[in-house]
This record gives C-alpha cells, structure tokens and sequence, in this order.
C-alpha cells in the first residue's frame, strides 16, 4: 500500500525587507510533525527569488550558513513533506517554482487532489510537461495557465479552484503579493496571524505562529483566498459556501501538535476527551494507563482522568527519530520502531497496563509496541484507540489509499487484540467523533466510507513508476 502526503506550508510578507528565510525556518520547524522527508523555502527579495530545497529535516537541510546565505527579503514561503512511497526524491521537493510570461510564482500545497489523475491528463494531453508525481504541479500548471488569460493572480487562482476538487491549503507568492487559500471543504488547517511589527505570517497551524512570534488571527475560512499585499488583507470569497465544511478530524486525532487549535477547536482538548469517551465506552481493570508517544499522551491522560487509574510514563521516545506513520515502506517502518520507543520496566512490571495509541493501521506497529510492553514485564495489555477502526481509503491526504493492508478489513476486534497480543481492544466509537471536532463539519470518510468527493477511479501518483516495477517483476 502505497502512502499519501500530509505536509506542512508556511508564508510570511513584511512590509519593510527583513530576514524571511530565518522566520521560515522556524516556522517550518515547527511544523516539522507534518512533514519529515524534505522541505524547502524560497525567499521574495524585490522580485528574485532565492531557494533552498532538499531531502531531511528542516535542521538537516537549513544549517546556519545555508540560512545566511538567503538575501533579506519582504516575502518567503516553506513547505515541509510528508514522504511517499516511490516519490522520495529531490524533483518533489517544495515549494514549486514557476517563471511565466507574466513574471513569478512559488507554490506550496498541504492536501490531495482527488481528481489529480484526471486533471494531469488532459494537461499533458495539451502539451504540459510534468517534472514531478506531486499533485502541487498540477495546481501550479492550472494557476498559471490561467494567469496568462487574468488580470491579477487572485483571480487566477480562483478561476483554478473553479477546476481543483479534493484537498488543498495553499501558500502562493508573486513578486508582489502572498496569496493563500483553503479548499470548499476545508479539508486542512490553514490560520493566519501578525507579529508587534506588522509581519503577516499564514501557517498549518497556530504553534507555527507563535514559534516566529505572532499573534493568531483568525483560520482561513472553506474556500476563502486570502491575498497581503502592501495594501494589506483582501479577503475573496466566492467559492465560501459552496461545500459543506470537512475538515479531517485526523487532523485532531493525529496530525496536529497539541499546542495548536484548528478551527476553533483545541487539539489537545479533543483529544483529552477521546480518552475519555474511551474510558466510558471500553472500561477496563488496570493499575496504570499510559500513552504511545506522542498523540497518545493526552488521550491516556483523558482516560485516567475519567476513569481514575493512575496516569503513568510507560514509553519513551527517541526524540530524532521520524514518525513510523510516515515513513516511506513497510521495511523501514519495522525498523523505525526498533529503535524509536523503549519502554520504562518500572512502570509496568507486574502490572495491568492500559496502553492508548491513536490509531492501528496495519498493525505492525502497535504488535511491537504490545511486545515491548510484555518484554518489560506487564502483567495485562488493555489496548484503547482513540479513533474509530480504518476501514476505507483516503482520497484527502491521510496514509491510507487502499484497504488492502488494513488490519480491521480483515479481522474482527477480539481477532486483531489476539494478533497484537493485547488481552483485550477498544476502538473510540464513530458517533464519538462528533465531541471531538466540536460544531463545525468534519470528514470520516476513511472510518465511514462516506466521501465527500466524487472517488477517483486512478489514485496513483506515478504511473511510470508503477509500469516499471510491473516491467521487474
């Protein structure tokens, strides 16, 4: 099963030059749980543009003489990608520049088009020539096509977005303006804020604003286009409305740093009270509960809050190492967890442990973690969930595009308990999803089934690839 990206973008202007790539990189920095297989920052100064892109982390790819050798400028964008399989390499890398008729553009894109085969198709079918398997050259193609027949780049924009379908949060800069925009569904997060000297920063995520020292403003709305300019903020909107708001409740379950609030909505509350709807729905007898490092924490600690056993530190994490969720193949995932999480045979020896972790996709993962456990001597595993089971591919940019591997299409609940080596297993409840993501709409669809989209009948980034792996075997 091949794996989806869920990235990471970030925008700043200033009115006055300043040193953008350095506010990027702390941006991006912070933002680095979206993403750690590349990233990338291009840098505004007066019209020229200057960039850095590469695969590994933003600290790998950004030392202190890479950082300086940035000119000052008033505008830069950054992008942090989350890895696929077959797609690791340095022509995916973000933000994708373009050189038009009509000057610049530099592009970064969080999300996943659902109709990104269809689109790439009848644009090389019209003489497009593609240098990446990412869906953003698309959208950068369809932009620019379209700013070539417009008067400005918003309006270019959204004449695409009239075309786009599926997943997308998008920073874009022009030699004069720094543009982003949020899909009809709002699918991803995108937030905008200001710093004390009046510097417009546009990020994932609100920890990515108070990591460069401004002030959340407001979320950017479904289907809004937001443009700063030395003007200042113009908002468009006319693709608001158009589609009932959903936001991957993921994002709450996973994705998001605790620290951050999407749309009103506290990560680290949703997720303090998944655990303890857990504890309501499936109870258990144990003298500890502990969490998987790190989305797990705040659930362990709603179901101890709830239930009132002892909240405990069962697991530690290496702190360098990525998240298995992300990592490119299914050998380097075994190996990951290997070295990423030891767990403290002090707290659990002997002892019944109530052991929460936010998702079983496969279950190869969570099989060693209950392993790890049992090495260190825990007498019971109570394994708890805090999402519902994945039973249906994701055509919005989460890591399930098949479900073919996927450990609940194939087993019953006690059967999976008895693969993992868990005593017993409790997934959070579907209808439980709703005290999590709050009032506003959110998409289940890889719990339910139920898309908000058309499902696209070709879901592969690259067919070349796949056509050559066939030629192998």
């Amino acid at each position: 099963m091949s794996l989806r990206e869920e990235c990471g973008v970030f925008g700043v202007i200033s009115p006055d030059p300043v040193a953008a790539a350095g506010l990027c990189y702390y941006g991006l920095y912070a933002l680095q749980h979206r993403g750690q297989e590349s990233c990338g920052i291009v840098v505004n100064d007066d019209g020229v543009f200057t960039s850095h892109k590469d695969l590994g982390l933003v600290s790998e790819v950004f030392s202190s003489e890479m950082l300086s050798s940035f000119p000052e400028g008033t505008m830069a964008v950054g992008h942090v990608r989350y890895g696929t399989t077959g797609g690791t390499n340095r022509r995916n890398c973000q933000p994708i520049e373009v050189n038009h008729q009509k000057g610049r553009m530099a592009i970064a894109h969080n999300g996943n088009l659902s109709n990104a085969a269809e689109l790439r198709n009848a644009l090389e079918l019209s003489g497009a020539i593609f240098h990446t398997t990412s869906d953003t050259e698309t959208i950068a193609y369809i932009v620019t096509r379209e700013r070539l027949k417009s008067s400005s780049i918003e309006e270019a924009l959204s004449k695409a977005m009239d075309t786009l379908d599926g997943a997308y949060s998008l920073v874009l800069m022009s030699p004069q303006k720094l543009i982003c925009a949020r899909d009809p569904y709002g699918f991803r997060p995108l937030c905008y804020g200001q710093t004390p000297d009046g510097i417009y920063v546009v990020a994932s995520e609100s920890c990515a604003l108070k990591a460069v020292g401004a002030e959340f403003v407001r979320d950017v709305l479904p289907g809004e286009i937001l443009v700063f300019s030395k003007n200042g903020v113009a908002s468009r909107k006319e693709h608001c409305g158009r589609k009932q708001k959903k936001l991957c409740v993921f994002e709450y379950i996973y994705f998001a740093r605790p620290d951050s609030v999407i749309d009103g909505v506290s990560v680290h509350a949703a997720r303090l009270q998944a655990g303890k709807i857990l504890a309501k729905t499936h109870p258990a007898d144990a003298d500890i509960v502990i969490g998987v490092p790190d989305s797990g924490l705040d659930a362990a600690l709603g179901f101890s809050q709830e239930s009132g056993i002892p909240y405990g530190i069962g697991l530690i994490k290496n702190k360098y190492i990525g998240r298995t969720f992300i990592s490119p193949g299914q050998d380097n995932r075994l190996d990951a967890v290997k070295i990423k999480l030891s767990a403290i045979e002090e707290s659990v020896k002997g002892k019944r442990v109530v052991l929460i972790d936010d998702s079983i996709v496969r279950g190869t993962t969570s099989g060693r973690i209950v392993r790890l456990l049992r090495e260190a001597g825990a007498k019971e595993i109570h394994m708890r969930i805090s999402a519902p089971p994945f039973l249906h591919p994701c055509y919005y940019g989460t890591d399930i595009d098949s479900s073919e591997n996927l450990i609940a299409c194939k087993y019953s609940v006690p059967e999976i308990a008895q693969i993992l080596g868990a005593d017993s297993l409790g997934y959070l409840p579907a209808h439980a999803l709703c005290a999590l993501a709050g009032s506003s709409g959110y998409c289940s669809a890889c719990f339910s089934g139920e898309y908000p989209t058309a499902i696209p009948h070709d879901t592969r980034k690259d067919r070349f690839e796949q056509k050559l792996s066939e030629k192998r075997n």
